[in-house]
């Protein structure tokens, strides 16, 4: 997995960037939702709330995450986007697919292991696939596959309101290109969750 979504030495190289991926092979069986947070994550609001999210899956959905708030995924779909004129892969919200964001996670163990699609994308087989199919060299661990696997499988996923992730990191933010990114990084919703990615203060 790591030689498809990361680089040699890199920051999310390790392990723990991983791990959400396989985590229902670990749990036991009575172990049936799971919520993973990142840990530069202030609420605003009760947990329990996110939690509640669960409710909304459809019986397609496994995985609750929400979207990325940077033009991450304009760049990395570089290629792919330039050899598929007028695909919404990477554009920004309301109508492209910016691709995800997993700081915040919603995890159906059960649906997980039953998921005989989801399973079958683990495989070097698929991934080789996958990547090759949407020309893809990521670097950002497991949320690189859960964006890969989204555009290829949306059904796989719930989208949580960026409320529920409401990103601060303006690391991506170019001088000239102002208006790209405040397309992407844009979230009209009550913050429930502020993450300071990339060391961002919070409000």
């Amino acid at each position: 997995m790591q030689k498809y979504f990361s680089k040699l030495y890199d920051y999310f190289s390790h392990a723990l960037f991983y791990f959400s991926i396989g985590l229902y092979r670990v749990l036991p069986g009575n172990f049936h939702r799971v919520i993973l947070l990142d840990v530069d994550l202030k609420f605003t609001d009760d947990i329990s709330k996110l939690y509640d999210r669960f409710k909304l899956f459809t019986d397609d959905n496994i995985i609750g995450i929400g979207r990325e708030m940077q033009p991450v995924y304009r760049t990395l779909f570089t290629q792919y986007r330039n050899d598929h004129n007028g695909t919404r892969v990477g554009d920004p919200p309301p109508h492209g697919l910016p691709g995800f964001n997993s700081g915040v996670l919603l995890l159906d163990l059960d649906r997980m292991r039953d998921s005989k699609l989801y399973n079958s994308q683990l495989t070097e087989e698929s991934l080789a696939r996958l990547t090759g199919e949407f020309t893809f060299d990521g670097y950002l661990g497991d949320q690189d596959f859960y964006t890969l696997l989204g555009m290829k499988y949306p059904q796989l996923f719930h989208r949580l309101p960026c409320g529920w992730n409401r990103q601060l990191c303006r690391s991506k933010r170019r001088t000239g290109e102002e208006h790209i990114f405040d397309q992407y990084h844009r979230c009209d919703e009550e913050v429930k969750i502020y993450h300071g990615n990339c060391n961002a203060r919070f409000p």
